[in-house]
Formats: C-alpha cells, sequence, structure tokens
C-alpha cells in the first residue's frame, strides 16, 4: 500500500499500520489495536465492526511521538535532564501515604498472594466477625 496523498483518506488499522511504517513510523496493527484499547494511540472511529484511522491524525500522532533532533546521546540526556520538572526539596512534599485501614480494604475482591500477605490483620486485632458480635451484645 501506498502513502495516502490526501489527509482526510480513512484507512483499516492494517493500512494504517502499513502507511505509518513506509512513512518511516514503523508501527504494526497489533500496536494500533493495543493503544485503542488502553489509550495513547491515534483516533479512530468506528464504521460498523470495522476501526477506522484518518491519515492525517495518525500521521500527526506518530510525529507527536517523534523525539528531539540530536547528534549524539549525550545531547538527549541534557534534552531530558532539561525538559524533566523541577522536584522540590521541601520535606512538606515528602509526606509518605498514610497506612491502609482495615475499613478501607476491598474484602469483596481477591488479592494476590503477596498482597494479602502484606494487608492481612495483625493477629491480636479481633475480627470484624468478633468486632461486630460484641457491638450487637452491647446494644442489644
Amino acid at each position: 500500500m501506498a502513502i495516502p496523498d490526501n489527509l482526510k483518506t480513512r484507512l483499516t488499522r492494517g493500512a494504517t499500520a502499513q502507511a505509518l511504517t513506509e512513512a518511516g513510523f514503523p508501527t504494526t496493527k497489533a500496536t494500533l489495536a493495543t493503544k485503542a484499547s488502553r489509550g495513547g494511540g491515534p483516533p479512530f472511529q468506528k464504521y460498523g465492526p470495522r476501526v477506522l484511522y484518518e491519515w492525517g491524525s495518525s500521521l500527526a500522532w506518530a510525529e507527536a511521538k517523534l523525539g528531539p533532533l540530536v547528534s549524539s546521546t549525550a545531547e538527549l540526556d541534557i534534552v531530558v535532564r532539561e525538559a524533566a520538572p523541577v522536584r522540590s526539596t521541601s520535606k512538606a512534599d515528602d509526606v509518605a501515604d498514610p497506612p491502609v485501614s482495615r475499613e478501607e480494604i476491598d474484602i469483596t475482591r481477591p488479592l494476590g498472594r503477596a498482597r494479602r500477605r502484606c494487608r492481612a490483620a495483625p493477629r491480636n486485632v479481633p475480627s470484624l466477625a468478633a468486632e461486630a458480635a460484641a457491638t450487637a451484645s452491647v446494644t442489644g
């Protein structure tokens, strides 16, 4: 497939990937599919079961992903450092997240083994059922 002349031309996902690759932006159909579901890809439209990409917006998306023009990797390090946000040296900004309370844990969702171990209640804390029973006996 040749690179379209008209920027308004709509292409299928496969044709878009092929045209971008021919234009110098190696892209696969699978990459476009992943970007369509996770975000971060070129804008598209649905036409029945098909996904269509406008060539001009796809080309603009690919060009926006290009890094700066440099003549050595040392220059790239400087450009990246200059573009990085300035970090505050204030201690107030370095506040750690508060510990997770037992009420904040969603017990309806199964956790992975490592997370389950980390978030398990300490053994000396009464269980929720024991707390409920104690509350019921006091109020009832």
